[in-house]
């Protein structure tokens, strides 16, 4: 595969070096919110009460056992007791009124399998057999129920004498049928989650223009980070935190969900990606670079042998096809790190399909400062460029935006530079000079960047003005960055200015042109369709990101009010017609900070997460795994398909052959392809969002489609075709545009940042391998 023949390229030119290092308290890269509880040191394990749930111990006289039971007792369980069973169909059933449960126990080779019923319904069979006894671990979880009474029974159905267990692909001997019961957890949320709305009413509209919006699907882990990898999965990345998912032990925080089936897999991940930046390179890998570390006496247990992702680099090669099961992340801090450590930066693939990794924090907070700023960027792979021999480059931009600038805004031009906004202030950088051209500061004092977070995209691009570049910046806060928490309010109404400028010379003099939305919103997604329409999702009326620092805090958010419609931006359209929220439902889960949204291969949005919170939360706002798809009306037509061979590749300035079958036929239609980027998505940001109209016309039966000319106007790496037909798009079909190589691997530059910083990790470094599943 190309990608892996790139990636091992760059391992073999690099040095092994070994660093043993270690943090304290003295040293904590945590300086932000605390809770109560969160600095007692213990083994992290899934057994969890969020608050807003309820624990139920096994010695619960509301719990009914069938069968013989035996009671243990042990400081390593929930309460100190446990039963247990090996009698073939004895259970364990109990009454609950909630909307989730959760049940924990153990595992070990002698443990078995159980059949759960939920409401007299078979809906798992549990396999509780493991190589080495684990403790306190979650055994089966269910949310999203209707609140109200329900009954969960659990029937050990496994044998007593030795049987053949398969586990994780490993053939393993179960002696035994052991099945126990630890604790329930019930999730109690009920109208605990209730928001208040600030939304929209959904007009009275023909059926043919109605958005539909369904709730299914669990995200296993909290969705902080979003990408769509493949035509049937996405990845998602949280940070560490008590998630119902579990792996090797302990609750995991990055995982694949399945776009048809809505099942998830849990992925290995090494070190904390609490609000880590990703993005493509030109050979399809994923890169997934910084985060934080897990500080055990700041950000709750962390027992796991778990290292610092402050410098972390995370390679993720996507695997298509629905199994996916060979699909892994690989990290090694030794051979492969950040040459400084970045919280909260924004990576962007550019025009040679390398990634520009963008400012951040030197360490974990809320809002920067000249302490912990790090207003540079550096390269994945490292560059030997301006005299920086891999090392971090030094950008003026980054000082002057303080301190409203984490997450920066960055899209890449298609002149090869990059445009950056960050707060106030705006700019284009030329990455090839290390030069800054200041662009017009954005107007009525808005700020966009974290915590005063808007969004932003890069309207489409065509062929018919010659790919002219226009962004645009919707939401934020007007909100003094320099003023402290104690200052800043939850009910402080965001802004709901939104402000074009189109990035030539008359653009930039003319200057920004203002709209605004229907209503305000900071925490926004913006998802951009094959119409070239966005749709705008997510986020809060009022306050600001972050949890738990501003005064009339709702729970620990820093915001309120959270915006339940979406509304749809039409660039195409005139001044004070653009905006619409015309046939469009409204939802009944906030989602507000480290909250996510992107375009699927469908054609529909996938919208999931909102956790305003330091660990996970029932409460108002509390954490979110229900998953919602938000689906354009032309979901509901007959749409164009394109059928037979398809291209895998799309070289630039060539073309390719396409069969599309369409109701309508193609001669005498409408046709333009669209060349997407759906990007990697977490915080507001779509940096690598984006959408490149591309020649098409009809010949011999066929559409033939030309690729782009140059890497500057679609930077090298993965891509999503759709042909519209009359304005109807079809499916997209994953493509990678350009040769298919990786970028260039400079190895002085690699071995110099291996000489010059160290891995900077709080457990003993280790390499890591694919890790097996």
């Amino acid at each position: 595969m190309v990608s892996l023949t790139f990636f091992f390229t760059l391992l073999r030119y690099t040095t092994l070096v070994s660093f043993v290092l270690g943090t304290s308290a003295r040293n904590s890269a945590w300086n932000g919110h605390t809770t109560p509880g969160s600095t007692r040191v213990a083994a992290f394990t899934p057994y969890y009460v969020p608050p807003g749930a309820k624990s139920y111990d096994s010695a619960s006289p509301l719990i009914h056992y069938s069968g013989k039971w035996i009671d243990s007792y042990s400081s390593g369980y929930a309460y100190h007791t446990l039963r247990s069973t090996s009698a073939v169909n004895a259970s364990v059933s109990f009454t609950f009124t909630g909307t989730g449960i959760e049940w924990f126990g153990c595992t070990s080779n002698n443990h078995g399998q159980a059949s759960v019923y939920v409401d007299g319904k078979l809906v798992r069979m549990v396999n509780a057999w493991s190589k080495a006894p684990l403790r306190q671990q979650r055994m089966f979880w269910v949310f999203g129920l209707p609140f109200r009474s329900h009954t969960i029974r659990i029937v050990n159905n496994a044998p007593k004498e030795t049987n053949r267990e398969i586990v994780r692909g490993i053939s393993a001997r179960s002696r035994g049928g052991v099945m126990d019961l630890d604790a329930f957890v019930v999730t109690q949320a009920g109208s605990s989650k209730t928001p208040r709305r600030a939304d929209l009413t959904s007009l009275q509209v023909p059926s043919h223009e109605k958005w539909g919006l369904v709730q299914k699907g669990s995200t296993g882990v909290h969705a902080m980070q979003l990408a769509v990898v493949s035509e049937t999965h996405a990845l998602i990345v949280d940070k560490v935190e008590h998630n119902p998912l579990t792996l090797d032990g302990h609750p995991a925080w990055a995982s694949l969900y399945n776009l048809n089936t809505h099942a998830v897999r849990p992925l290995r991940m090494l070190s904390n990606s609490f609000c880590a930046g990703g993005a493509f390179l030109g050979n399809g890998t994923l890169v997934n670079v910084g985060g934080n570390p897990v500080v055990e006496d700041r950000t709750a247990a962390a027992e796991f042998g778990d290292l610092d992702g402050l410098q972390s680099v995370r390679l993720f090669d996507p695997c298509d096809g629905d199994a996916n099961e060979s699909c892994s992340i690989y990290e090694n801090h030794d051979r492969i790190r950040l040459a400084s450590p970045r919280w909260y930066n924004t990576v962007l693939r550019i025009s040679d399909g390398s990634a520009m990794i963008i400012g951040g924090a030197k360490k974990g907070g809320w809002i920067n400062n000249a302490t912990v700023n790090n207003p540079t960027l550096e390269y994945y792979p490292p560059k030997s460029i301006h005299g920086s021999d891999g090392l971090p480059i030094h950008l003026p931009f980054l000082v002057d935006t303080l301190n409203s600038n984490l997450f920066p805004m960055a899209f890449s031009l298609p002149d090869g530079n990059v445009f950056m906004a960050a707060n106030r202030d705006a700019m284009i950088y030329n990455w090839r000079t290390n030069s800054e051209r200041r662009l017009p500061r954005i107007p009525n004092g808005l700020r966009v960047t974290y915590p005063m977070t808007g969004s932003g995209l890069l309207l489409p691009l065509t062929p018919e003005n010659n790919y002219t570049p226009e962004v645009l910046l919707c939401g934020g806060s007007t909100i003094d960055d320099t003023r402290p928490g104690y200052e800043i309010s939850s009910q402080d109404v965001a802004s709901a200015q939104c402000a074009r400028m189109v990035l030539t010379d008359a653009g930039i003099a003319k200057g920004w042109q203002v709209e605004e939305m229907p209503q305000p919103r900071t925490m926004l997604d913006m998802v951009m369709l094959p119409t070239g329409q966005i749709v705008i999702v997510n986020g809060a009326g009022s306050g600001i990101s972050g949890y738990g620092n501003v005064v009339n805090q709702v729970g620990a958010s820093n915001a309120d009010h959270p915006v339940l419609t979406p509304l749809v931006y039409d660039p195409s359209a005139a001044p004070g017609k653009r905006f619409s929220s015309k046939g469009m439902p409204s939802s009944d889960i906030p989602r507000l900070y480290h909250s996510v949204a992107t375009l699927t291969p469908k054609g529909d949005v996938m919208i999931a997460g909102s956790n305003p919170n330091l660990d996970r939360s029932e409460l108002m706002y509390g954490t979110e795994y229900r998953v919602e798809w938000l689906s354009p009306p032309y979901m509901a037509g007959q749409r164009p398909e394109i059928i037979g061979s398809r291209p895998r590749q799309l070289q630039f300035g060539r073309q390719v052959r396409l069969e599309v079958r369409t109701p309508t036929g193609l001669r005498n239609s409408t046709v333009k392809a669209a060349l997407m980027d759906f990007g990697f998505v977490t915080h507001a940001v779509h940096a690598n969002s984006r959408l490149v109209y591309l020649q098409a016309e009809y010949a011999d039966g066929s559409l033939i489609v030309s690729g782009p000319p140059d890497g500057n106007v679609y930077p090298p790496g993965p891509a999503w075709l759709h042909i519209l037909v009359d304005g109807i798009p079809s499916k997209g079909i994953k493509i990678i545009v350009g040769d298919g190589k990786g970028p260039a691997v400079d190895h002085k530059a690699i071995q110099n940042i291996l000489q010059h910083t160290s891995p900077n990790q709080t457990k003993t470094s280790g390499a890591s391998g694919e890790g097996e599943e």
